[in-house]
């Protein structure tokens, strides 16, 4: 199994850098936040608005705790991290020896060898898992926004009268 194809131009290699940035801005991102206590809504320490899901239906997204996942995993707190998301600490991983093995390919001008069947399965599976989870969480799984139910959430029951 060959992880490295040498002989790459710098200038082909562009994507490895481009992927190194990303996580390198998501793991600066997730150290300027802090956890949020809900399991959900850090991003928006950043200036992000809510998740859409969140505000109309009071459901999570399949996405909602990966930043409060990322931010708990780079301060070392794995519990925080896994009851936020579970596919958090997962994907942070992932993302980090990929990053890292694209930016020693770049500056040894090879490329990150990721178009061959073991890849295309594992990152095929991934989605699926991730997404069966997230539907999952959706059905079964109430959000709230900063601590307080959305007011346009679809709820089961009719909210109490005067």
């Amino acid at each position: 199994m060959t992880w490295f194809r040498p002989n790459w131009s710098r200038r082909r290699l562009t994507g490895h850098v481009a992927w190194f940035g990303g996580w390198l801005a998501v793991t600066v991102g997730a150290m300027l936040v802090h956890p949020s206590p809900h399991g959900h809504g850090s991003h928006q320490q950043l200036g992000l608005p809510a998740c859409p899901s969140v505000v109309l239906f009071g459901r999570p997204c399949p996405g909602c705790g990966l930043t409060t996942s990322f931010a708990a995993l780079v301060r070392g707190d794995l519990a925080t991290a896994w009851a936020a998301h579970p596919f958090g600490p997962l994907l942070y991983v992932a993302w980090t020896l990929t990053a890292w093995a694209c930016l020693y390919g770049f500056l040894r001008r090879q490329r990150f060898e990721t178009e061959t069947r073991g890849w295309t399965l594992a990152i095929a599976g991934l989605t699926l898992a991730f997404f069966v989870y997230g539907v999952a969480r959706f059905a079964t799984k109430r959000a709230t926004l900063n601590g307080e139910p959305s007011v346009f959430a679809l709820t089961a029951t009719p909210p109490p009268g005067p």
